[in-house]
């Protein structure tokens, strides 16, 4: 905002600190070299970035590689990029106003807006929570045997993980989520690297192609969007970003906090996106021809050990490891969703709830649909696999709801002043991705209405 001498006037918060607990909680050295600097800002990068490895990606990106080989990488790649540039606004909205998005929203819209807004990411996080739900009690079943019914009831459990992380402070909680990324990425590394994946294919899969406008492939390509470039995310890292403590007053340190704020975010995305990409070369290396046969969790799991499919590498370890790596990245989703939950219901409608409320009162919800799923169609893997990747379809379709307010923010120099404003190329790349997306979430949802009316 601007004063009469027009000076910028960062922002005030109306309603308080965002995640008020945490804000400015972890201090940073001062005049310190790059390394050392950017080790104290490494951390909330870490727990966006485990939003983009969440079983809903998973899902997307293997069943993707195995039914259309390297067709989608491009997807998954651009769906990185475009993340880097969202998240990058989202800590750089909350650093400068200090404001996060929802309080954003909320401070410069009326209320049904900001209702209107808050209800949306609120079902995204509900999806989010659907695809963390589902994975874990896969997970449960394939390590355990445990049934699938009982997998999804479990899973309410996790609000006593998350009482326990919390207790341990901020910065222990971003150690054990970059813990548990480096082990999903070295067990899909080393599962790639048994498959010997095609070169020429990968190199070929990363050049985009009108195809993946076709009906099947459309709807897998959003999933991966939607699984990627999360809503949610958007909110978590304009709130998180202002844990560092530091002097909003000084123009020069705000820079400052920006610059080691975006290289641990692109850090942090780049793992993701790597992460993200294997899973997708792996189902084209491994599981194409087969993909009719590997529509769920269980089937890749299986699939893994089996010597027919995985030729030459099937192994019972094998299979171990993803159901392993499958649990660690559906606990490692749950404590980002329940503090974006947190930061939206406090930034939108001004209520304050215990975090463990909150938690339980997300997972109960996202914990109903999956088993009404279960109970009407049976409680098989298919069915909860089918409803994962309809979850993330719809985080696709909610996500202009979120990057629009976020870009026009970040490119206004009233919000942002003139030092912080979004440069012109990354606002033209921003409002594209924005109006791209929304045109092909209108595609999807025609051609999903006509294929319903034709079955009708």
């Amino acid at each position: 905002m601007s004063d009469e001498t027009g000076k910028v006037k960062f922002a005030s918060n109306a309603n308080g600190a965002s995640l008020e607990e945490v804000n400015g909680s972890v201090e940073v050295p001062k005049n310190a070299g790059f390394m050392r600097t950017l080790w104290a800002f490494s951390g909330p990068g870490a727990l966006v970035a485990v939003g983009y490895m969440d079983p809903g990606n998973w899902i997307t990106s293997i069943v993707g590689g195995a039914q259309y080989r390297y067709l989608l990488l491009s997807v998954v790649v651009i769906s990185g990029i475009i993340a880097m540039i969202m998240q990058y606004m989202a800590a750089k909205l909350g650093i400068v106003t200090r404001q996060d998005l929802a309080q954003a929203i909320r401070n410069n819209t009326n209320k049904p807006v900001g209702y209107v807004l808050w209800i949306m990411t609120e079902l995204a996080i509900m999806a989010t929570d659907i695809a963390e739900v589902i994975g874990a009690a896969i997970a449960l079943q394939l390590l355990f045997g445990i049934p699938l019914m009982i997998g999804v009831l479990l899973t309410i459990a996790d609000v006593f993980l998350l009482l326990l992380l919390t207790k341990l402070g901020f910065r222990k909680i971003e150690a054990i989520v970059v813990t548990l990324i480096l082990s999903i990425l070295a067990i899909f590394l080393y599962l790639v690297i048994l498959s010997k994946p095609s070169i020429a294919g990968i190199a070929g899969g990363l050049i985009p192609r009108a195809s993946i406008l076709h009906h099947s492939q459309l709807t897998l390509a959003l999933g991966i969007i939607g699984a990627t470039v999360m809503p949610h995310n958007l909110y978590l890292h304009s709130s998180i970003s202002q844990t560092r403590a530091y002097n909003s007053d000084d123009k020069d340190e705000v820079a400052k906090v920006v610059k080691f704020t975006t290289w641990d975010s692109n850090i942090q995305l780049i793992g993701a996106t790597v992460v993200n990409s294997l899973l997708l070369i792996l189902g084209a290396a491994l599981f194409f021809g087969h993909g009719d046969q590997l529509q769920a969790f269980g089937d890749l799991y299986r699939a893994l050990s089996d010597n027919t499919i995985a030729k030459g590498i099937a192994s019972p370890v094998l299979s171990t490891l993803f159901a392993v790596a499958l649990l660690a990245s559906g606990q490692n989703a749950t404590i980002t969703g329940t503090l974006t939950g947190q930061i939206i219901m406090e930034g939108f409608i001004h209520l304050k709830i215990p975090m463990w409320a909150r938690r339980l009162i997300t997972r109960i919800i996202a914990v109903v649909p999956v088993l009404v799923a279960a109970i009407i169609w049976g409680g098989t893997e298919g069915v909860l696999d089918n409803l994962l990747v309809y979850s993330q379809v719809f985080l696709s379709v909610a996500l202009p709801f979120t990057m629009i307010p976020l870009i026009y923010f970040t490119g206004s120099k009233k919000h942002m002043g003139e030092r912080f404003v979004n440069p012109l190329w990354i606002s033209i790349i921003a409002w594209a991705s924005a109006i791209i997306l929304t045109g092909l979430n209108i595609q999807l949802v025609f051609n999903l209405v006509k294929e319903l009316i034709e079955k009708i």
